[in-house]
């Protein structure tokens, strides 16, 4: 995989929708190379968001982008290949959504996509060693999955170290990814702990300049960059 690190993506379940596509635009003025969308369906999380046909949309107003789509539902297989005819990049599912979760990593290979490992604050990092070599990335929920603008879970750092630690161990390269409560107050502080991609919602697409906003995160990501490498 290469990648310019950090990477600031995103979330679009932030965005007003009624400017989406000029919104994603704003973002991608400010150099943004990752979109991420999160998808919600009232079962497994309390809250229902979108579906394919906005990552469609998505993918039609940002061609050159990189979708990271994160499954926050229940059933994931039975909408893996709608997703990745959608334009999904990366197709993430939840440890706690996938009984049988090494099938379920295959089966996003098996429709093009890279694949990545979401755990919700309370699920330990421990879970899922199994599937470390198997995987592009891992997503660390870093606020309890459902609804944007929560807080950021402090314990979320412990975790993050616990996790390089495990790759490190094991020789993987997979990515490591956090999402919930990014903003400018502690993106420093997560890449110099060790986080690659950054998930950020309502930091973006609150501000009164997305733009502005974007580049203010990319640079405060790659000076805690300089201080981890």
């Amino acid at each position: 995989m290469d990648f310019d690190l950090p990477i600031i993506a995103p979330s679009i379940l932030a965005a007003d929708y009624t400017k989406l596509g000029e919104q994603i635009g704003e973002c991608l003025k400010g150099d943004i190379r990752w979109i991420h969308c999160d998808i919600m369906d009232g079962h497994f999380v309390p809250n229902i968001s979108f579906g394919p046909d906005v990552v469609a949309a998505t993918r039609r107003t940002a061609p050159e982008a990189f979708l990271d789509v994160h499954l926050m539902i229940e059933k994931p297989d039975n909408y893996i290949e709608a997703f990745s005819d959608a334009g999904a990049d990366l197709i993430s599912v939840h440890y706690e959504a996938c009984p049988h979760l090494h099938s379920t990593l295959q089966n996003i290979r098996h429709h093009g996509c890279m694949n990545g490992v979401v755990i919700n604050p309370g699920t330990s990092v421990e879970l899922i060693e199994p599937v470390l070599n198997l995987i592009d990335l891992v997503l660390i929920m870093t606020v309890n999955p459902g609804f944007g603008g929560q807080l950021f879970i402090d314990e979320s750092y412990d975790k993050i170290r616990r996790l390089i630690a495990m790759r490190n161990e094991k020789q993987s390269n997979f990515l490591i990814e956090v999402d919930g409560g990014v903003g400018l107050k502690n993106i420093r502080k997560l890449v110099e702990t060790g986080v690659e991609v950054l998930v950020t919602g309502s930091s973006v697409f609150k501000a009164d300049d997305i733009t502005k906003r974007v580049k203010e995160l990319k640079e405060k990501a790659n000076l805690g960059r300089k201080d981890f490498v």
